[in-house]
C-alpha cells in the first residue's frame, strides 16, 4: 500500500465519538494501539476501511476517523472480502472477538484466510461472550463456568492460531493488550504484510471473565511465561534472558542456557519467513510448562486474491472486450425462453 506524503499521527486516525467500552477494558488500549499504527504506517484515513461484526470488539469502527462498516454478527470477514475486492487500493481492517470470528463468522474467517485475502485481521480474544452478558466462547476452556455453562463447558476450544495456521494462514501474530509497543509494533507489521494477516490480541473483560489471561500477563511473572518472537533472533526468554527454545526430536523444548549441557549454539533461531508451517505451528500451539508465543510467528509471502481476480479481469477483458448492450443483442448469439 502505497503511502501518503504527509506525516499522521495517531489523533488523525480517532473519530470524535465517545469510545463505550468498560472502564479497564483491554479493547482501549487495542484500539490506541491501532491508532499508533496506522500513524507509523502512514495510509491516509480516506484510503481506509474499519470493517467489524458484532460484539464488544467490533464497536471499533465508530472510533476509527476512517470509511467504516459495523456489519452483522460473524458476516464481516465477507465485508471485508467484497470491500477489497472492489477496491484493492483501500487498506482493509477487520475487526472481530473470538465469538464473532469463531463461531457464527467461523466459515467466512477460515475462507478469507484461505484465499489470502489482503485483510488486516484483528481478533480479539477474551473468551468470553461480553456483549451478551457472559456466555461462554469457542475459545472458552474446557470445563469453563459461564452464564450458559453453570456446571462447566464440555468441549474443547478453538486455538486461533491453529485455526489460522490450518487454514493455510500466512502471516500470524498473538499480542497481549498490556503490551502497547508490540502490539503497536505487530500491527503495523500486519498492514505491510501483503495478504491475509491474523493477529490475536489476548484482551481482558473486566466484567465477565476478568484476569482470564493473568498468568502470562501479570508483571509478576510474564517474562518466565512467554516469549516474544522476532524473525531472525534467538529464542530466548525468561527474566533473566537464561532460558530458550530447543527442538528435542519432534518437539519442542524449555531449556535453561547453561546446564545440562545446553549452551546458545543450541537454541533455534525464529524463521517467520518458512514456508513450511510445521514449526510455526508448534510455536504457536506452546503453552503449559513452555512458554506462550507472543510476536510474529509467521509472515510469508503468497498471491493475494484480490490482485489475482483483478489480474484475470483484466486477462479475460483484453481477449473478450466489453461490449454495450446493444452489441450484444446484435451479436447474433440467441437465447430460448420456454
Amino acid at each position: 500500500m502505497a503511502t501518503e506524503e504527509k506525516k499522521y499521527q495517531p489523533k488523525d486516525y480517532k473519530s470524535d465519538q465517545y469510545v463505550r467500552w468498560c472502564p479497564g477494558c483491554g479493547d482501549h488500549a487495542v484500539l490506541n494501539c491501532l491508532h499508533k499504527a496506522m500513524a507509523e504506517v502512514g495510509v491516509a484515513p480516506h484510503n481506509m476501511a474499519v470493517i467489524s461484526g458484532i460484539g464488544c470488539s467490533s464497536r471499533l469502527p465508530y472510533y476509527m476517523n476512517t470509511y467504516g462498516f459495523h456489519t452483522i454478527h460473524g458476516r464481516g470477514a465477507a465485508i471485508a472480502t467484497g470491500v477489497k475486492t472492489a477496491r484493492p487500493d483501500l487498506s482493509v481492517w477487520l475487526i472481530t472477538g473470538d465469538g464473532d470470528c469463531l463461531a457464527i463468522g467461523g466459515n467466512h474467517f477460515i475462507h478469507a484466510v484461505r484465499r489470502n485475502v489482503d485483510l488486516n485481521i484483528v481478533l480479539f480474544n477474551n473468551k468470553i461472550y461480553g456483549l451478551t452478558k457472559g456466555q461462554y466462547s469457542p475459545t472458552s476452556d474446557r470445563g469453563f463456568v459461564s452464564k450458559s455453562s453453570p456446571y462447566g463447558t464440555v468441549e474443547d476450544p478453538f486455538i486461533p492460531a491453529e485455526l489460522a495456521l490450518g487454514a493455510r494462514g500466512n502471516f500470524f501474530a498473538r499480542a497481549i493488550d498490556v503490551d502497547l509497543k508490540n502490539t503497536t509494533d505487530i500491527l503495523a507489521a500486519s498492514a505491510r504484510h501483503k495478504g491475509a494477516s491474523v493477529t490475536e490480541v489476548l484482551v481482558n473483560c473486566v466484567i465477565f471473565n476478568n484476569g482470564i489471561h493473568k498468568q502470562i500477563t501479570d508483571k509478576e511473572f510474564r517474562a518466565d511465561r512467554t516469549i516474544f518472537l522476532r524473525h531472525g533472533e534467538k529464542m530466548i526468554y525468561g527474566a533473566n534472558n537464561d532460558k530458550g527454545i530447543v527442538l528435542d526430536g519432534l518437539k519442542l523444548k524449555s531449556v535453561t542456557i547453561g546446564q545440562d549441557g545446553y549452551t546458545l549454539d543450541d537454541v533455534l533461531v525464529h524463521d517467520a519467513h518458512c514456508k513450511d508451517n510445521t514449526l510455526h505451528m508448534m510455536l504457536a500451539m506452546m503453552g503449559g510448562d513452555m512458554p506462550v508465543a507472543l510476536g510474529i510467528i509467521r509472515d510469508v509471502e503468497a498471491p493475494t486474491y484480490d490482485e489475482a481476480v483483478h489480474q484475470q479481469l483484466k486477462e479475460v477483458q483484453e481477449k473478450m472486450p466489453c461490449r454495450t448492450l446493444d452489441q450484444f443483442l446484435r451479436s447474433g448469439e440467441t437465447w430460448e425462453i420456454k
